[in-house]
């Protein structure tokens, strides 16, 4: 594979079977394959259903797949997280691949500094670094300095979401995963993350993500991907002049 290849996926399919419904199976994902190289963002794309949040998730080893391989660069060498053990996918997920949501896991009776500082501290970082990047990093999210210091759980949803995405940003990760990183946010805050993701790609950081706000979403994209069809596309939607599976293998 390129050297600067980070994640390479193969002719990835999953089907889930509906138990609840006669165990009617819904084909999500057929044949995806798609590379991400060092600095740049893929943004996936179709409409719901088309299978955008299967395939990240899938990329997160949050799901198995029935074929197919994902390969994501890892310390020196390649690992294939459809196949990967349990152990292996943790220390994937420590040290190289990043997930950041608008939606905070909250941890009763950790303040949240402590939960952006997690990760960092977590992967043997120092913990003076991992408080001054985690204060800046909630800083520049306009999360006011009185609640650093108590539980998200008490925090409203916007204020959940931000320190969410400090948190997902204090590990400079090789590979970032997004799932809609700026749903619900205002236009300040839309625009700090936009920052942050130009910062991870010009650190090299491959940057895969779901945005469903088209005026962010062009603003970050180097590439669409078509899950439906598996095809490569430019920002503002037309197909480029080879097939994703081609230009970047």
């Amino acid at each position: 594979m390129n050297q600067l290849t980070k994640l390479k996926v193969s002719n990835v399919s999953k089907t889930f079977v509906l138990h609840n419904q006669n165990s009617v199976e819904l084909s999500v994902l057929k044949d995806a394959s798609l590379s991400v190289n060092s600095g740049e963002c893929v943004v996936l794309h179709g409409h719901s259903g088309s299978g955008k949040s299967t395939l990240l998730r899938a990329l997160y080893a949050n799901y198995l797949v029935d074929a197919g391989t994902i390969d994501v660069y890892h310390q020196g060498h390649w690992v294939d997280l459809a196949t990967a053990k349990p152990r292996e996918i943790i220390n994937v997920r420590k040290h190289t691949v990043g997930w950041v949501s608008q939606f905070l896991r909250v941890i009763p009776r950790i303040s949240a500094l402590e939960v952006v500082m997690q990760p960092m501290i977590e992967m043997g970082g120092n913990h003076q670094e991992a408080e001054l990047k985690a204060k800046q990093l909630l800083t520049r999210l306009n999360v006011p300095e009185h609640l650093w210091h108590l539980a998200p759980a008490t925090f409203s949803g916007g204020e959940q979401q931000r320190v969410n995405i400090a948190r997902g940003f204090i590990v400079d990760y090789p590979i970032l995963l997004l799932d809609e990183p700026t749903a619900s946010l205002d236009s300040v805050n839309s625009a700090v993350v936009v920052s942050l993701i130009e910062e991870a790609k010009a650190r090299g950081a491959a940057v895969v993500g779901i945005f469903h706000d088209e005026e962010t979403r062009d603003l970050v994209a180097d590439r669409l991907y078509d899950v439906k069809n598996s095809q490569d596309l430019v920002p503002n939607g037309r197909n480029v002049t080879k097939p994703l599976t081609s230009a970047c293998a």
